[in-house]
This record gives C-alpha cells, structure tokens and sequence, in this order.
C-alpha cells in the first residue's frame, strides 16, 4: 500500500521534470459558491494535465534493463500523453493504445510526444486485448493509469505542493475517474484533519456506487461529457478511496458544463470538463463547503475547441 513517504519520495524525484502549478483565487467564484476557494491549477502542468505526476515516477523507477523495452500503456487521452512525454524524457518508446474514439487534441498530443498509437475498439475488454498484444510483440513494461503504487505516489504530489501554499486549507475536491489522483491526495493527507471528496459525473457515477455498496463496479457504460472520468476505479485506488475519502459528489453535465464556462470566462483558465467537475460539485453541494477554505483541482486542460459541449 502507498504511504506518505512513497509520495514524498516521488516527490523528490519527479521535481526536475514537473512544473508546480500555481494556486489561483478568484473573489467572484468563491462568492457564487458561498466559501473561500483555491484552484490547484493542474492544468498549466507539463502535457496539460496532473497525469504526468505519476507518469514520471512510474517512468523514472524502471532499471536501466527494463527502460530499454520501453513503456506501454491504453488511455483516452491525458495519461498518455503524459506517458509519452515521461519516456520521451528518458530517451526510450512508448506504445498507446487508445479507444477509436478518444478526445482529437489528447490524440494529437500523445502522437507529438513520439509515441507508438494503436487505436482500437471503445471497450474496456478491447482497450485490454490490444495492450496484451503490444506488449507481447514488443515487451514493453505496462504502466496503468491509475491502478498502481507508481501512480498513485507521483499523482498525490501535487496535494503536497497545495497544502504549502495553503496550510489552512479544510477541505478539497477532486475529479475522480479511476481514482489515482483522489487515492494520492488521500494518502497525502492522510491525519491531517482536511476532509476530501471526489467529484464524479451523474452519467458515469461507478466509484458513487462503490462506496454506497462497499463493492467494487467494475462495469461503466456512458458518454459524459467529462471524457477523461469515463472509467471505473481501480482496485488499489477503491481499498483507498473506500478508507480515507469522506464522500463523493455527483454532478449533472449541465452543472458541469456551466462551471466550464465560468471557470473559462471568470478565472480565464481554460480547462476541460473532467476538470471542471470538481467546481461545479461545490457549486451543487454549498451547505457541505459553506464558509469554508477549499482546495479545488483542476485536473486537466486538453480541451478538443473543434468539439465544445456548448454554443454561444
């Protein structure tokens, strides 16, 4: 199980190729959600998103033996991108397999790293086959997105630098998918009195369910707008989440849609909707953050302009 000096150690060692991101405040935004707020602005991090945390650690603790085989990995986008600019930064391949239909900008970013693209079905099932395939003909060491210790230590580093810049922080909220990020800050803050929530869309509400039934779902079938929170949680990531996380909050896509907006044209960062879901969970829930000081990640900023998920 990941620990706190895992996170720190990562830490040390992804310092030379992250970026730590700045925390903005906007008097506006806190004043509409009733509450003192605080962007963790992941979305200025190297490949536009928190993702490229756990990349690097995961990347920079393979051997020499095993760095030469290179990394391999599926994804619908942002940890792919991150785990193409991670190897890329230490000079060996990476092979992506993404889902046919996976965010144009995300796709782009990955195959300008100089990654190895296999595309293959929508699936869960077909996202896994493809990736036995590559790393079967190539030997390359898989790297999960979100369902390992890797991971989970790179991806809570980011907790550590918000709560220096803001020590007396109570609460944050964070996007949750398949759970590294909200795992890592979990660990990361683990006895220190802050509570956590993770911010999960209505249409894609498995890790809402898991913790109400206390089992795992392993199945998620849905086309929110929030394209980077379309996948269930991990095991790891469920054990920890089940433990230290205080609730999760569901959004609608409208609610999500319209924290975008605000966030694009009050904040003007420009963000995309798996990012915005954290926002607009504190906007929907005010009596749970009401004069309170909240940390809020901004998970990612890979928006696709040719396709935004609102007009005028």
């Amino acid at each position: 199980m990941v620990t706190r000096a895992d996170i720190d150690a990562a830490a040390r060692r992804i310092a030379p190729f992250v970026t730590e991101t700045p925390v903005m405040r906007s008097r506006r935004l806190s004043a509409m959600a009733g509450c003192e707020l605080y962007f963790k602005c992941e979305h200025l991090q190297t490949t536009g998103a928190f993702k490229y945390r756990g990349a690097t650690n995961a990347v920079q603790l393979l051997t020499d033996a095993e760095a030469t085989k290179g990394v391999a990995t599926h994804s619908s986008g942002n940890h792919g991108a991150a785990l193409a600019r991670a190897a890329a930064e230490r000079s060996i391949p990476a092979h992506i397999v993404i889902p046919r239909n996976a965010n144009a900008a995300k796709r782009s970013a990955i195959v300008g790293y100089g990654a190895d693209v296999v595309e293959c079905d929508i699936t869960l099932f077909a996202r896994e086959s493809a990736l036995a395939e590559v790393v079967r003909k190539t030997g390359a060491n898989f790297v999960p997105p979100y369902d390992d210790d890797r991971i989970i230590a790179g991806q809570g580093t980011l907790a550590l630098e918000l709560t220096r810049s803001v020590p007396d922080l109570e609460v944050i909220v964070a996007p949750v998918g398949g759970g590294g990020m909200l795992s890592g800050i979990a660990v990361a803050t683990a006895g220190s009195g802050r509570s956590l929530y993770g911010a999960e869309p209505r249409e894609a509400d498995d890790a809402y369910r898991s913790l109400q039934t206390g089992e795992r779902i392993t199945e998620v079938a849905t086309t929110t707008v929030a394209d980077g929170l379309r996948t269930t949680l991990g095991i790891r990531n469920f054990a920890i989440i089940r433990r230290q996380v205080d609730g999760i909050l569901l959004i609608s896509e409208a609610e999500i849609i319209n924290a975008m907006r605000l966030l694009w044209t009050t904040l003007k960062q420009l963000v995309e909707p798996s990012a915005a879901t954290a926002f607009a969970a504190i906007l929907a829930h005010p009596d749970t953050f009401k004069d309170k000081r909240v940390g809020v990640v901004l998970s990612g900023g890979n928006v696709d302009l040719g396709a935004l998920p609102f007009q005028g």
